[in-house]
């Protein structure tokens, strides 16, 4: 492992973030001609209708010549920042070489699956790659049908699974197919540390009683068939949710107990993006199948379905291969990721850019009356907003609020009703996260007095930063 090195991402912070007028004139026709005809836009873009133009490192660039801090590595999908060089030379070189050769082998993909072994913990040998996170879901709730012979599955509330019929049926979001769930898949809640559904004496949340309830519901509202359960290991959309430590070795024990596969979706949490290969490494447990995605290319599609050496030969039961999954410009981009996380130390810089984060946001909850809570697992954080720190009601109105102040300041982040979350690039040096950690505490307090809260006296956290 290589050491990180700030000087390849240093930004000029007298002159970054430079924002005149945004979203500014360019941005708004674009957009106007854009909406005309494209359907669909995110939640995001809606809020803040911007046109970007290019990116470099840890900075964003619009048509208006605006230069922002990117706070969202696109959306978690940029984990090395924009246009890393060795990525955009690698998939360079096989754009004007070879760009597609169905699932045929080549070398490039060869030594992409053999890098991905050598990271991947445990026995998870058997490898598909895709290009799209969906696909990768929708093949890893086929395999585990072909390896258990059972039809059903269990996912959880706001987690997120892609946006294709089965999919979206882990999550019943209803916005993304116009439909309920498919039949055979049914949904629990999962622990959240900040809003408890069963808690010890003490308050604290309590595992063992989500595992009965799991155990009580299998047995009395599904058929007993259920081939998996399928989990983020940190929900992305709900607002970087995170487990208690104990969640995920008790669910391994559960799933192993009754014959069910546990199925880890990654494609938003893996390859690094909270300071190791996989999240589900933080808590000792090996899933039976994983799913990575977005920052495994760094922004070029490529996706993967990974699978234990004991259900690997189901993968050959499910007519797995894809026209564009593995194509050569993919696997240049994969590998070349891979090998820069390695060979510039990232995921260490990773976790120490998560003591950062969580040393200037722990002080938010007692300054500001509007946040809640603060969550940080190495590039992945959330702030949630609330109309009171007692009764925890989700404040929307401020969540649109300090997103919209902080992007007309220049940060270029992600929305999630009344959760502000962040995914900044793993490469992203010291001071630059902290200038990005000044807008946001500063949107914070303004929209706060806007609402007519009272912010509490004393050193503002970014001085103790």
């Amino acid at each position: 492992m290589g050491k990180y090195d700030p000087a390849r991402y240093r930004v000029d912070l007298a002159r970054i973030p430079h924002v005149k007028e945004s979203p500014g004139p360019k941005s708004r026709e674009l957009h106007a001609r854009a909406t005309k005809h494209f359907r669909g836009l995110s939640g995001q873009v809606r809020l803040f209708p911007v046109a970007f133009d290019s990116g470099e490192g840890c900075v964003l660039r619009d048509v208006d010549g605006n230069e922002y801090i990117d706070f969202s590595s696109g959306i978690y999908v940029t984990t090395l920042g924009h246009c890393h060089p060795k990525v955009s030379e690698a998939v360079a070189q096989y754009a004007k070489r070879l760009m597609n050769c169905h699932d045929f082998t080549t070398e490039i993909k060869v030594r992409l699956i053999e890098k991905l072994v050598s990271i991947m913990p445990g026995d998870l040998t058997g490898i598909q790659l895709y290009d799209s996170g969906t696909t990768a879901v929708e093949a890893a709730l086929r395999t585990c049908r072909a390896a258990t012979g059972k039809t059903e599955f269990i996912s959880c509330f706001r987690d997120f699974h892609g946006k294709s019929g089965h999919a979206v049926s882990l999550a019943n979001m209803s916005r993304f197919s116009g439909t309920g769930r498919a039949q055979g898949f049914y949904m629990v809640p999962r622990p959240d540390v900040y809003r408890p559904l069963w808690t010890r004496v003490d308050g604290t949340l309590d595992t063992e009683r989500y595992l009965e309830f799991y155990d009580y519901f299998i047995k009395e509202s599904t058929t007993g068939q259920i081939a998996a359960f399928v989990l983020e290991p940190i929900q992305g959309w709900g607002g970087s949710v995170m487990p208690p430590d104990d969640f995920f070795p008790k669910l391994r024990a559960f799933c192993d107990a009754r014959g069910i596969l546990l199925v880890a979706d990654e494609v938003l949490t893996g390859i690094g993006r909270t300071g190791d290969w996989l999240c589900m490494n933080h808590w000792n447990t090996l899933p039976d199948v994983v799913t990575l995605g977005k920052g495994f290319g760094n922004g070029f599609p490529v996706t993967a379905m990974v699978v234990r050496e004991p259900y690997a030969d189901a993968v050959d039961k499910i007519s797995a291969s894809t026209s564009y999954g593995g194509n050569p410009m993919a696997c240049a981009a994969a590998l070349a990721s891979l090998e820069v996380i390695e060979e510039e130390g990232l995921l260490e810089h990773a976790r120490h850019l998560e003591h950062l984060f969580a040393r200037r946001m722990a002080e938010w909850p007692r300054r500001y009356p509007i946040v809640g809570h603060t969550r940080v697992k190495g590039c992945l954080m959330g702030v949630e907003l609330v109309k009171d720190q007692e009764t925890k009601e989700p404040f929307d109105e401020a969540g649109k609020l300090v997103y919209q102040k902080a992007f007309a300041k220049g940060l270029a982040w992600i929305p999630a009703g009344h959760i502000l979350r962040m995914s900044p690039p793993i490469v992203m040096p010291d001071d630059v996260a902290m200038k990005a950690m000044d807008i946001i505490e500063e949107s914070i307090a303004e929209v706060a007095e806007q609402l007519g809260y009272t912010i509490a006296a004393g050193t503002p956290t970014a001085a103790n930063a």
